[in-house]
């Protein structure tokens, strides 16, 4: 169930769909710029980890 949530706010096809509940843009843009950051995160890990096991 949780993970479910995770991967749905990951999903790229949901990052410029349009909100449902008409929040405020700018909440629109941080939740947007989070998962930006989410995904250069788990960018950097996988590339830390290639580099370690390739050593």
């Amino acid at each position: 169930m949780i993970l479910r949530k995770i991967l749905y706010y990951l999903d790229i096809r949901t990052l410029f769909r349009p909100d449902k509940n008409k929040r405020n843009s700018s909440v629109r843009f941080m939740n947007g710029m989070n998962r930006i950051s989410i995904f250069m995160f788990l960018f950097a890990v996988i590339v830390l980890l290639i580099r370690y096991l390739t050593r």
